[in-house]
């Protein structure tokens, strides 16, 4: 039984004419129905009279609601019944529930190949994955392709693909006859309700793929709850999937079909202003910079979305990759301040998961759209921030490029926030590199700066770097001075990454000042704010400087273990420098220890690593095999 729910008006097929047919089709042709059975519950007693002694096995199509099935369910024993429909019949009992879902990639092409035949695309077998990725997986999608190529014998794979290069055009190509792609997916639109009409012409204008309740209740500016139950009432409508608990999901032609009334609404604009914006405010939330670390401006002056740093980059992690098309997205669209701001605003959070190539494609993305913003501090911002995600991997010598660039932009505009986060960053890139008095010359302007603009994350970054030179060159008092100023200031911020870096910084003063205990009090706690963090690159450097106060007090075996738990944390993205910083310190606790074939092993291997940039490191390497081959000399 056809119920036409989604055909024309006059195709539609109400539940007492359904009946009527029904009664027709189980007393048989001659047997007509009486006129006087009009009422919907007379027609449902005779239909539950006619099949008590029955066993059926009746099918529905294209049912809407779970009215109008439930008076077409037969009464006999053993009795079952199909249902099938484009909306998620919740208000019906059923033994079994299956979604069908798009076919796979592989699936797809043998489909394609059933239909165009199998030497056709035999004979261009890579081509024929594109059209049926393009198709989505979708049977009436691959099904109108294929009428396609069979009545254009001269097209190849190749040619279609080439047609379908976008999801918009894909919709086009989509067609033939009276049968479209565009058409199905009109039908179900137009079975909605105004407000949800509404709502899905708003998750066209979504940045990404896959988002989130708080992506619509941005758009709508309304409470979460209210977003989450459309999102729902969306999937029931078969227009929305959810691969995740809180996550949903637009397929790619949906999403096509989803842009064109959303180009034409009025509230386009509002929409994709509000949604950009959360992107902003998640990126500025879930990082260390804020509050300080950005400008004041119409972002930052309304309540946030995010109830804390954790929520904010809890969302961002469930992002994934998608943030470089949220990037990519507002690029596209000419929302060149929005490209800016999210991309600065994603430094802090992408770097501290060790994303660096995400973190380098939104970047790069962003960098053009400077020249074209109107927030002219964003040139400035974005030669800074490739420099920054440069330190964290360890290539120095291109941070302190882009650090002088940055430097030059912020100074000929006279913008105090980013001529210091500039000097900050160049100073410490010199201070690696062996320019300890051009180092100490642009941190020391940093710390001089940074107060003036409010950025205690900046404040706290200067003073550690100025105190890791002080230690450096034996002055450990000072050291122990800058670094304290440091602690103070971040645990105004109150920012677990910021505390534990300030504490790593002051724990090393104390060790070289010989106060053990304290130290190891510091790093302890250091080391419980990174794991909170969930920073693994400090973490294990936290742990690598309590592995080292543990060897001085003679519990070398206690401090293999820690150190061997640092290195075991660090990620194929972690940088050389941070890697050499563990295992060169191993190295030496295993030579303390009696060790010599694993101590070798540590020093051999941090020689290994591209050392260039890292001279004082590799010295330290040098150092320790040779103490280990002098070791190993016979006495005179």
């Amino acid at each position: 039984m056809d119920l036409h729910t989604h055909g024309a008006a006059h195709e539609r097929v109400g539940p007492q004419r359904a009946l009527r047919r029904l009664l027709r089709a189980v007393r048989g042709g001659g047997d007509e129905i009486p006129d006087d059975l009009d009422e919907m519950a007379e027609l449902v007693a005779a239909w539950r009279t006619a099949t008590s002694a029955l066993r059926l096995l009746l099918a529905v199509d294209d049912a809407d609601s779970a009215a109008q099935v439930r008076p077409l369910l037969p009464a006999g024993p053993g009795s079952r019944v199909l249902v099938a429909g484009r909306r998620r019949l919740l208000g019906l009992d059923a033994d079994l529930r299956l979604t069908v879902e798009p076919l796979e990639p592989d699936d797809a092409v043998v489909l394609l190949r059933d239909l165009i035949g199998k030497s056709r695309v035999d004979r261009e077998p890579e081509e024929a994955a594109e059209p049926a990725r393009r198709c989505g997986g979708l049977p009436l999608a691959l099904r109108i392709a294929s009428a396609r190529l069979q009545n254009r014998p001269s097209w190849t794979l190749a040619f279609l693909a080439g047609r379908m290069s976008d999801d918009v055009r894909s919709l086009g190509e989509l067609r033939a006859g009276d049968r479209s792609v565009e058409a199905a997916f009109r039908m179900s639109y137009d079975q909605l309700t105004p407000e949800l009409q509404r709502e899905f012409r708003a998750l066209g204008l979504a940045p990404a793929a896959r988002f989130d309740a708080l992506t619509l209740a941005a758009m709508l500016g309304a409470p979460g709850e209210e977003a989450e139950e459309a999102l729902e009432d969306l999937v029931d409508a078969s227009l929305l999937q959810q691969p995740h608990p809180g996550r949903y999901r637009l397929h790619d032609l949906v999403r096509a079909h989803a842009r064109r009334p959303a180009a034409g609404a009025p509230e386009k604009a509002a929409d994709r202003t509000a949604v950009l914006d959360l992107y902003v405010a998640a990126g500025r939330a879930a990082g260390d910079w804020a509050p300080g670390g950005f400008p004041a401006d119409a972002r930052a002056s309304g309540p946030s979305p995010f109830t804390g740093r954790r929520e904010a980059a809890a969302r961002l992690k469930a992002s994934g990759g998608e943030l470089v098309d949220v990037v990519a997205y507002a690029a596209a669209a000419g929302r060149y301040d929005h490209a800016c701001w999210i991309a600065e605003a994603l430094v802090d959070h992408l770097v501290h998961q060790g994303r660096y190539p995400d973190c380098r494609a939104v970047l790069e993305l962003a960098l053009p759209c400077a020249d074209l913003a109107t927030d002219r501090r964003m040139a400035s911002s974005l030669h800074s921030c490739p420099g920054m995600v440069d330190i964290y991997q360890g290539r120095f010598p291109e941070a302190r490029t882009w650090f002088t660039e940055a430097l030059d932009l912020g100074r000929g505009r006279g913008d105090l926030r980013e001529q210091a986060r500039a000097t900050a960053g160049l100073g410490a890139a010199e201070w690696i590199l062996g320019d300890i008095e051009g180092a100490v010359a642009h941190l020391g302007e940093a710390v001089a700066l940074a107060p003036r603009t409010g950025d205690d994350w900046l404040s706290v970054t200067a003073w550690c770097s100025l105190g890791a030179i002080h230690s450096q060159q034996g002055r450990h008092q000072g050291a122990l001075e800058h670094a304290s100023a440091a602690v103070t200031t971040a645990e105004k911020s109150g920012r677990p990454r910021v505390i534990s870096n300030a504490l790593c910084f002051t724990g090393h003063a104390l060790l070289a000042l010989d106060r053990h205990t304290e130290a190891t009090e510091l790093l302890l706690r250091a080391v419980r704010l990174a794991r909170e963090a969930e920073d693994l690159a400090l973490y294990a450097a936290s742990l690598s400087r309590l592995a080292t106060v543990a060897h001085l007090q003679g519990s070398l075996h206690s401090a293999v273990d820690i150190h061997r738990e640092a290195l075991s944390t660090l990620t194929p993205s972690a940088s050389t420098w941070l890697e050499m910083e563990v295992r060169v310190p191993l190295g030496a606790t295993y030579a303390a220890a009696g060790r010599p074939t694993e101590a070798r092993h540590e020093f051999e291997t941090a020689l290994a690593l591209p050392a260039a940039d890292h001279p004082r490191q590799y010295g330290r390497a040098h150092e320790g095999l040779r103490a280990l081959e002098a070791a190993a000399e016979p006495p005179p």
